[in-house]
């Protein structure tokens, strides 16, 4: 796989291939801070779950973007992460298209609590 280029897909379709594209992956754990007043210092736990959301901008044409769209209505979809090979569940936070520029954005959150992966 391509370092610029993404697939996506829904359950039992072919992969839509997004080529030319730039992928921005942010990771963020969960963790609680527990403030006890009147002692010093403070008590994080780290709760061990991470949470990816993948910014995906670049160009394409209007009927790959209406395949896109299609994606984005019909069901979950899943996402080849091209930084670490993998393919999960994802949602849609949103989808941004310029007819004019052809330019998108796509930010796509990953499902973290998986039950199934695509082969």
């Amino acid at each position: 796989m391509d370092n610029n280029e993404c697939f996506i897909t829904t359950m039992g379709d072919d992969w839509e291939r997004i080529e030319d594209c730039n992928v921005h992956m942010f990771v963020k754990r969960r963790w609680q801070r527990t403030v006890i007043r009147g002692n010093e210092g403070d008590d994080l736990l780290d709760e061990g779950a991470e949470s990816a959301v993948y910014t995906i901008t670049g160009k394409m044409d209007m009927e790959q973007y209406k395949r896109i769209l299609a994606i984005f209505r019909k069901e979950q979809p899943y996402f080849h992460d091209p930084f670490e090979d993998r393919q999960m569940k994802a949602v849609f936070s949103s989808i941004d298209y310029n007819s004019r520029t052809e330019e998108y954005e796509f930010i796509l959150v990953e499902d973290a609590e998986q039950d199934e992966i695509m082969s």
